[in-house]
């Protein structure tokens, strides 16, 4: 708990079991209370490992449904068992949990309703060993996405965020797309509702069993972010709106 408010983890996992003990064994579980794990149909023994390390709340997809896909799956469980707080880390050990207290932090204090673990603030991205031409497109995509959506961020794409349960409660995120591009349509969505975003420096680490997709996804991406930042104006500019920019009612709230 975090005065009062409930902190949960969700890990989206696809074949993270040499990952996953890891990255649990680093969680500060005197402040999370409750995590969740979700297997995407995984072909190693991702879903034993969170057994056996006693997580008590395990989803288990018996076809892979995605990224995006898993990630609904974790924000519709965290709702349902009452989160304040939730945190999206990767059971790769990409992102290190111990920015966990800092990010639930800002959000338990009022001061913003999302936080992001930019790998991009500071100059350790390349030092990490992200990809040069990843850094390029990174820097490329955000420039574009910053002046398309009118807001400012280091970086759209990181995959350690924080979200208060206000947020979860009132952007669509159950019409985005199953695939990578959903954290990038989700920023779109928190933007477009005037949500406050807040950045922490994040440590980048690349390694071999940390999940990364290859050139041929990466374009995919780039060209569905930039889909989505343009789909972001038009929608800003009162010419078209998308489903994904309609707030939820209380009826649609925690419904999948």
């Amino acid at each position: 708990m975090y005065k009062d408010k409930k902190v949960v983890v969700v890990l989206p996992a696809y074949n993270a079991a040499l990952t996953l003990e890891k990255t649990y064994n680093e969680i500060p579980f005197y402040l999370v209370d409750e995590v969740i794990l979700c297997d995407d149909c995984s072909t190693d023994n991702t879903a034993e490992v969170g057994k056996a390390l006693g997580i008590k709340h395990i989803i288990r997809h018996e076809n892979n449904k995605g990224y995006g896909g898993n990630q609904k799956s974790l924000y519709n469980k965290a709702l349902e068992i009452g989160a304040d707080i939730v945190i999206m880390l990767h059971p790769d050990y990409q992102y290190t949990p111990k920015l966990i207290p800092s990010m639930v932090n800002i959000i338990g204090e009022d001061l913003y309703q999302v936080v992001l673990g930019s790998r991009i603030l500071g100059k350790g991205a390349l030092q990490g060993g992200m990809p040069m031409y990843k850094y390029i497109a990174n820097r490329f995509l955000t420039f574009s996405q910053n002046v398309l959506v009118n807001h400012k961020l280091s970086e759209y794409h990181t995959g350690y965020r924080a979200f208060s349960k206000e947020v979860l409660e009132t952007i669509n995120f159950n019409e985005n797309d199953d695939d990578f591009v959903f954290d990038n349509e989700m920023l779109s969505q928190v933007i477009f509702a005037k949500f406050g975003i807040a950045e922490v420096t994040c440590p980048t680490k690349y390694f071999d069993e940390a999940s990364s997709i290859n050139f041929k996804r990466s374009m995919k991406y780039g060209l569905g972010v930039l889909r989505v930042s343009w789909g972001h104006f038009f929608a800003r500019m009162g010419i078209t709106k998308p489903n994904i920019y309609k707030r939820l009612k209380p009826s649609q709230k925690n419904k999948a």
